[in-house]
């Protein structure tokens, strides 16, 4: 095994008081492999922006504006990333989901998750 140091030692991340950084499950339980790279940016901004309990109120034009996106850019990666169970929105509120929710769905008598993003992917199926 490989030890590790800091390149950096003056440098070391301190997780702020009022926010937390990105969780690192996004990664080891591949939830970010079903995000666009639109998508992506936009979860990483909503972490970064959003308060203790994950919300933010950033309209969409500030949102294309920092993350260079059209009007259509950011609708797709709203969407993508409301129907992986990551964000809700209900405009003009964000809120970054927890990561805790989605591997621990209780499924119900018929095999469906009861998660928001799998109902509304079900509907937007059904209305296709």
């Amino acid at each position: 095994m490989i030890a590790k140091h800091p390149i950096d030692k003056n440098r070391i991340r301190k997780v702020p008081k009022h926010f937390s950084w990105v969780d690192h499950r996004l990664v080891r339980n591949r939830h970010i492999e079903r995000f666009s790279h639109c998508a992506a940016a936009l979860y990483l901004f909503l972490v970064t922006v959003g308060d203790a309990n994950g919300l933010s109120y950033y309209g969409d034009k500030s949102i294309i504006k920092r993350l260079s996106m059209d009007q259509s850019m950011l609708q797709k990666a709203r969407s993508n990333l409301i129907q992986n169970g990551m964000i809700a929105w209900q405009e003009p509120i964000y809120q970054v989901l927890s990561l805790d929710i989605r591997e621990t769905a209780k499924r119900s008598p018929m095999g469906q998750p009861h998660s928001l993003g799998s109902i509304l992917k079900k509907a937007m199926e059904k209305t296709a």
